[in-house]
């Protein structure tokens, strides 16, 4: 059996692959050991309870019977008399345990086959766990692939040591993507697919998506002197971002757009022309809904917070309120999202008419 395992090959080789892959040696051995096992039983019908032994350091294997030591054997699988187990140990009573090697005829072969197996196997495994863990640590982060696959509903990239998956929804609408594109992704989560091979959930409509976007263009934003307090998106349209800095003596706003719009224009050419905003953050909520609005010029805005919620009341002139709510409601929409506050957006005209009919109504 030693000649067919080929014990020194057996032992460099898994030295070698602790090395290049980061799989221990003693752990693919114990996973050898407990193959070589079921082997045993499932060829040679055994009911013996056996267990293998391989050498760390010089991969020497040994097949052993353990059986219990009886007076009287009623079950010679696993039972061995008195004095058969002191002609193999002088010492051994009844009540111990003695361990009898095997060398059962042709075991040699199945052995090889069975430890070729687990080393394949577990290196499979390993190394999805691998990738698996360095991937999950990388939740939340952006990485770069090629697209492999694109049609209606899924497009699927090669991250490299994986593949990235990016259902419809986390794809930007206004996006087409085409076979051999290299296009970046925001990490939502590492599942464990088909046979437990690992597969990266990937988005790029996602909001955090331009959080992590611009936190590498603006190196304020990545060492914290700026934060991103919030995003909202409508991917492949416009999204809005509210900043803040504690330093008096830092322009958020102006930091993150740049000289020229250098900086967020990096932003907008990966998100292929979706509009930013960038808009400073204010903890007064009638400040920050304004800023909010932007474009739009804001005449007033009156805040009302209770068991209800938070509601916010804007008033704008008469040529605003278009632009206040945008096309679609798009900019009241995101606006709303980013302040975390219902938004009811009136023109002056409107506002002014429904005081009226209060006042005509208390009468």
């Amino acid at each position: 059996m030693k000649e067919a395992i080929n014990n020194k090959e057996l032992i460099l080789a898994l030295e070698e692959l602790e090395k290049e892959k980061g799989i221990k040696k003693e752990y693919v051995l114990e996973s050898i050991e407990a193959a070589l096992v079921l082997a045993y039983k499932r060829n040679f019908d055994s009911l013996e309870n056996v267990k293998v032994a391989m050498d760390k350091k010089t991969g020497a294997t040994h097949l052993y019977a353990i059986k219990k030591v009886v007076k009287r054997v009623t079950d010679s699988n696993l039972q061995i008399n008195v004095k058969q187990a002191k002609e193999i140990n002088k010492n051994l009573e009844a009540g111990d345990e003695v361990e009898i090697e095997l060398v059962p005829k042709g075991f040699g072969r199945i052995a090889a086959q069975a430890a070729k197996q687990v080393i394949v196997q577990k290196i499979r495994e390993v190394e999805r766990d691998v990738v698996y863990t360095e991937f999950n640590d990388r939740k939340g982060e952006i990485v770069s692939g090629i697209v492999q696959k694109a049609d209606k509903n899924i497009v699927v990239m090669d991250l490299g040591k994986l593949e990235g998956v990016m259902p419809v929804k986390e794809q930007i609408p206004t996006e087409h993507y085409r076979v051999n594109d290299k296009i970046k992704g925001y990490v939502l989560n590492v599942e464990r697919g088909e046979k437990g091979v690992p597969q990266v959930l990937v988005s790029r409509s996602h909001p955090d998506f331009v959080k992590k976007l611009l936190e590498f263009e603006i190196p304020e934003i990545y060492e914290g002197v700026i934060e991103i307090k919030s995003v909202s998106r409508d991917p492949g349209y416009r999204s809005k971002v509210a900043v803040y800095s504690p330093n008096e003596n830092i322009d958020p706003v102006g930091s993150c757009v740049g000289q020229k719009g250098v900086r967020i224009q990096n932003v907008i050419n990966e998100l292929n022309g979706e509009k930013i905003d960038v808009i400073e953050w204010n903890e007064d909520p009638a400040i920050f809904i304004a800023a909010a609005l932007l474009p739009a010029q804001i005449l007033a805005v009156d805040v009302k917070e209770d068991e209800e919620g938070k509601f916010a009341q804007v008033i704008v002139p008469d040529d605003q309120l278009s632009l206040a709510i945008g096309k679609g409601g798009q900019n009241a929409r995101l606006a709303a999202r980013l302040t975390e506050w219902k938004i009811d957006i009136k023109s002056e005209s409107q506002f002014r008419k429904m005081l009226e009919e209060g006042k005509q109504a208390e009468q």
